[in-house]
């Protein structure tokens, strides 16, 4: 699942590349999943800009002018990808870029789209032989990979448009999910706190108000929890998912089983300053795609590169064992291997000797 750094990386590109947009249609081929209902939804983002994206914990949120806001979980497997048509794909209607894919296309037939694929470079050359203009970044490079093309959602965006990407562009945002848990919702921009998925929530992992002192008065009033599983509990601090709870304590140096009783003063300002550490690089890396996580381009994160034990089950320990002996694979006897065990439901990842 997208913690919170894939969410703000999500974020930050919409905040570059769709503001100012205005919403001229909306497709979706699993409305089970758009709140209040499809319709309702289809009507009240019609001919609205965007003002802004935000993220509350895991959760994306798009201002729009009409004082609505929508609200959208990516849950297990969902991305956003945006995509920007050229100058010379803006022919085509809001109708026929709603049902930009690929399918088979004939010189009698040159436009038959199949919105659940992307153009394959045999679409490409039958759209070059019978002279449609389908010049587009939509359908070159990262987009063409199939974990970006199980498409749920669509946004269509005004062929003359003014957005922060430059506008006039006849983009659109669409939302693949392999999975189809993701779901986007209409609120009134003033009760999205109010949100049941929201209002729950605890302070955000990277709020200025989250401080050491706040970190310490959680954990006093959990002192039976174990620290894995209360750095996951997003009641309690919101955004930190099971990536990045494994990744925050290998760092401190602290076994994910440990009671909050048992941590040491010294421990407890390790794990807070490793909270933000571990977030802030994972954002400045444009988060982890160890499954189906992609960015707005449909390009992979870059934590995935520099992970110490998520995923790593077996391995040797990169602290544990000096730079250049790791390098080797060599003088593993006596020295840390990346563990992986249950802690409820879910999985957890340590090195057994330098995790206390």
């Amino acid at each position: 699942m997208p913690e919170l750094p894939e969410v703000q990386t999500i974020v930050n590109d919409l905040n570059k590349k769709v503001i100012g947009e205005q919403i001229v249609d909306f497709w979706s081929d699993w409305k089970k999943n758009v709140r209040p209902s499809f319709s309702v939804f289809k009507k009240g983002i019609s001919k609205t800009k965007i003002l802004k994206a935000r993220r509350i914990g895991k959760h994306i949120i798009i201002d729009l002018d009409n004082d609505y806001s929508i609200v959208i979980h990516l849950k297990m497997s969902g991305h956003l990808l945006y995509k920007k048509l050229t100058a010379d794909s803006q022919q085509f209607t809001a109708k026929q870029r709603r049902n930009f894919g690929s399918a088979k296309i004939s010189s009698s037939s040159p436009l038959k789209l199949d919105a659940m694929t992307s153009p394959s470079s045999s679409s490409l050359r039958a759209l070059e032989r019978s002279g449609e203009a389908w010049q587009s970044s939509v359908i070159e490079g990262y987009f063409n990979e199939r974990v970006n093309q199980y498409i749920r959602h669509k946004f269509i965006f005004s062929a003359e448009g003014g957005s922060a990407s430059g506008g006039k562009n006849g983009a659109t945002l669409e939302f693949s999910d392999l999975r189809k848990f993701g779901w986007l919702n209409l609120v009134k921009t003033e009760k999205v706190q109010d949100e049941k998925e929201i209002k729950k929530l605890g302070i955000d992992a990277l709020d200025k108000n989250f401080t050491l002192k706040v970190f310490k008065e959680i954990l006093e009033k959990k002192k039976k929890g174990i620290i894995g599983t209360i750095l996951l509990d997003q009641e309690l601090i919101a955004g930190i998912g099971n990536i990045y709870r494994s990744e925050i304590l290998f760092e401190a140096r602290v076994n994910p089983k440990r009671k909050i009783s048992t941590l040491k003063e010294k421990e407890i300002e390790k794990i807070f300053k490793e909270i933000k550490n571990v977030l802030k690089k994972a954002v400045k890396m444009r988060g982890t795609s160890d499954s189906d996580y992609r960015d707005t381009e449909g390009k992979k994160g870059g934590f995935q590169n520099v992970l110490n034990v998520y995923g790593r089950e077996g391995k040797m320990c990169k602290k544990c064992l000096p730079a250049s002996e790791f390098a080797r694979g060599q003088n593993w006897a006596g020295k840390g291997k990346i563990i992986r065990e249950k802690l409820g439901q879910r999985s957890i990842f340590y090195c057994s000797i330098c995790q206390k």
